[in-house]
């Protein structure tokens, strides 16, 4: 298998929002992300951007998708569907509690805090701005079985 692009992740989960251009500036407050690129259509729309994370990278649009796509995506935000959602994002972080700490001030709901896990990890569960279900850890690799 080839190596992605420089700057590339080997896999970049889209993540949508009503307003995703306030949701860009959370991310960045509340979880640390960077912003690689952000391309701004018709009244401030986000239609496409790039925010980093360390080596991993997500892409953040608004919902909905672009009318000028044959098929238009049909991408809602949690908040739109009640609450419900099909994925959570699970990110690596160096020193949970601080990065746990961060989030809580920046107003994230935190749906569990800090806890050790049976299988060697610390991580705590959160709630973006608009219900996307994500968790923040530290993982150690799988024993190997002798």
């Amino acid at each position: 298998m080839k190596k992605p692009p420089d700057g590339w992740a080997r896999i970049c989960p889209a993540v949508f929002y009503d307003d995703a251009s306030k949701a860009i500036d959370w991310l960045c407050q509340a979880f640390g992300f960077e912003v690689q690129l952000k391309v701004e259509g018709e009244g401030g729309r986000i239609e496409h951007s790039e925010l980093r994370f360390g080596e991993g990278l997500i892409m953040v649009a608004s919902t909905g998708g672009k009318a000028k796509q044959p098929v238009p995506m049909p991408c809602k935000s949690p908040r739109a569907l009640g609450g419900a959602n099909t994925q959570r994002l699970c990110v690596y972080v160096e020193d949970v509690d601080a990065h746990f700490a961060r989030a809580k001030a920046a107003g994230a709901t935190i749906t569990s805090p800090p806890t050790d896990t049976d299988f060697g990890a610390r991580e705590y569960h959160v709630l973006d701005c608009e219900g996307h279900p994500w968790t923040f850890g530290t993982y150690r690799p799988p024993s190997v079985a002798g």
